[in-house]
């Protein structure tokens, strides 16, 4: 047998941490993102995405605007949407929703189609460009809505829409040659088979999987040539074969390359598929891949894909900090890989990787208030370089309202609506915690409540309720950043076994039976691989799960002269919920060193000892312009 994740709609999160979070999307970022889409937010960059599916369904009249693939905003917003309304009932908002998908089905051709650029644009040339025009992304993000509202929101019109394009799909391409430029649908279609049962729907994903690097040269081939236009509104090279990952069969691809969120679907793909079908040389292949980007393509954060130039990851140990790209869509995908490698693949260290991913890279891409967003998610800034020196241009030192190309903000609220699908796995009489996120858990064998303090204290606790199976075993996962762990049952303090990284107790249960799990947050100095040239000789701090950071307001300019001694201490300081919406500050030993007055002197520069104030990375760029640098150098 093999692990289930339980379903959001089977789980309710009930934590003081992402709670909160969860209200921010529900109250503030879902609908602030709503009147994105309408065009209703003053100084925001346009989005019309909304006014591009009324004029495909000939209801109003005008020319086509944004990005090619500008339906997917609307389509990852109804899928944060539908979550939305499970986490709280909103008459109005399901009124809204409800208006939105009948505009869609408005939108969608007679034979399936539904795509507004090549309605309103180009109808003759639907599916003839493959590699730019995005349209099987689209779709696949169509798809993932449909799924979530009919699973989470048990509202089904969109999923019939989303049926008619999947069968349009799969009639188009199960015997054509065809490869998505953007690797997205098989995402899409593995959630319309999960919704459906229609096996059709898996094996089209299965074959778009198998197709990719058959032949490298494919996109070559059958992209045609559009002087002085590109779709995506950028370069995309049909030569560049790592770039697109075409380069060779994905089950025998070895190494991350190329744009890093379409790899990162890819990769969520292929786990979905091996995870289905029990195919061991998919699943193989996604182990590998996982391995080399734990090894050799993240940064500290979390964050994956170096640079701007094409969105991609570069060559094994080209991690620079100031000139980071770390998209937020990548560590949004990354999470999804993780959490379907966890079950595939039975590895703790996934469970540390979501963590590292939720807490950090990801949870960054939002202003605290909900209603800014960072496309990158650098390391290092400076405000007289960020932004502005050339081969810095992407790198901003504070969050944006809005962007042209805005895949970024929905996927992160799609993300955190849905995060409770992504707490618990069963497992035949197994019932796994893989996170240490309080919530309420309608399990198979018995509804279980969580609390936990993470990632501010170390404390988890199991309470059972209503048992349906008496015996059964319940694990929870350990994070490597927890130590002295205890525990104690019914308030007895008991030693359990920890089996492949999870603590395990199989007992017959009572309603109210209390399992508690207590530890430390250990505070880590994080020192990188030399080969990392751009942080050698440097040191990162965490507290838990949580990267630390250094900002100006708190340290003065100049944080490249801070330095932090390997044996200085580093203190925790209280708690205050007045601080960045509540957060743990830290303090350690440090010396400033004093400029020298010569460009290139020849005497040692003077230091002064000062005490160096650490906040959460993710916290980072919400209290105005300032620097920021998560590595110090070491002294």
């Amino acid at each position: 047998m093999r692990d289930r994740l339980l379903p959001m709609n089977r789980v309710r999160v009930l934590d003081e941490f992402w709670s909160a979070r969860q209200r921010l999307m529900t109250d503030v970022t879902i609908p602030y993102m709503e009147k994105i889409l309408r065009d209703e937010v003053p100084g925001a960059e346009k989005s019309h995405a909304v006014s591009n599916f009324r004029m495909a369904a000939g209801e109003e009249q005008g020319e086509f605007y944004g990005m090619v693939f500008q339906d997917s905003d609307v389509a990852k917003w109804l899928e944060a949407a539908a979550y939305s309304l499970y986490l709280k009932p909103d008459p109005a908002l399901e009124k809204r929703v409800d208006d939105m998908v009948t505009l869609i089905a408005r939108a969608q051709q007679e034979d399936g189609y539904l795509n507004t650029y090549f309605t309103v644009k180009e109808p003759e040339n639907r599916w003839a460009n493959l590699l730019e025009c995005h349209e099987l992304y689209c779709a696949g993000h169509l798809l993932e809505a449909a799924a979530a509202m009919a699973q989470v929101a048990g509202k089904k019109e969109l999923l019939r829409v989303g049926i008619r394009l999947a069968d349009h799909i799969v009639e188009c391409f199960r015997d054509r040659e065809g490869i998505p430029g953007h690797q997205e649908i098989e995402i899409g279609l593995e959630r319309m088979y999960e919704v459906t049962g229609n096996r059709e729907y898996l094996d089209m994903a299965i074959r778009f999987l198998d197709r990719r690097g058959q032949d490298p040269d494919w996109f070559m081939k059958n992209t045609p040539a559009h002087p002085g236009r590109h779709y995506g509104g950028y370069d995309i090279p049909p030569e560049d074969h790592e770039y697109n990952q075409t380069d060779v069969p994905v089950r025998e691809q070895t190494r991350a390359r190329g744009h890093a969120v379409r790899q990162l679907y890819m990769l969520t793909a292929m786990a979905r598929a091996a995870d289905e079908t029990g195919d061991e040389s998919m699943r193989a292949a996604c182990v590998r891949m996982a391995e080399h980007i734990r090894r050799k393509q993240i940064y500290v954060t979390g964050a994956v894909g170096s640079t701007g130039r094409h969105e991609a990851f570069t060559v094994d140990m080209d991690l620079p900090a100031d000139r980071c790209y770390g998209e937020t869509c990548a560590s949004v995908a990354m999470t999804f890989f993780a959490s379907r490698m966890l079950t595939l693949d039975d590895d703790p260290e996934y469970g540390d990787l979501m963590e590292l991913e939720l807490y950090n890279a990801a949870l960054a891409g939002m202003q605290l208030d909900g209603t800014r967003f960072f496309y990158v998610n650098p390391l290092s800034v400076d405000p007289e370089i960020s932004g502005k020196v050339p081969g810095y241009e992407h790198v901003l030192p504070l969050r944006p309202e809005w962007y042209a190309c805005a895949c970024c903000p929905p996927n992160l609220a799609r993300l955190i609506s849905s995060l409770g699908g992504y707490l618990w796995s069963v497992n035949g009489q197994r019932v796994s915690a893989h996170l240490w996120i309080g919530s309420e858990a309608d399990l198979p064998q018995a509804k279980i409540v969580t609390e936990s303090g993470y990632p501010r204290q170390a404390y988890l606790r199991f309470t059972v309720r209503e048992v349906r199976q008496k015996r059964f075993t319940l694990r929870a996962r350990v994070p490597k950043r927890v130590g002295n762990i205890q525990t104690s049952m019914n308030g007895e303090t008991v030693s359990l076994p920890v089996k492949n990284g999870y603590l395990e107790l199989e007992r017959d249960w009572e309603p109210g039976d209390t399992l508690e799990i207590t530890g430390d947050m250990l505070i880590t100095r994080l020192y990188p691989d030399p080969g990392v040239r751009d942080c050698a000789g440097k040191v990162a701090i965490a507290r838990g799960p949580v990267i630390y950071c250094a900002e100006g307001v708190d340290n003065g300019d100049g944080l490249s002269a801070l330095i932090l001694p390997d044996d200085g201490a580093i203190t925790e300081l209280p708690y205050d919920p007045n601080l960045l919406n509540g957060v743990i500050p830290l303090e350690a030993e440090g010396f400033r060193e004093k400029p020298g007055g010569e460009l290139y002197g020849n005497d040692i520069p003077d230091k002064e000892k000062t005490n160096i104030r650490l906040i959460p990375y993710y916290a980072w760029a919400n209290r105005g312009l300032n620097e920021m640098t998560v590595w110090l150098r070491r002294g």
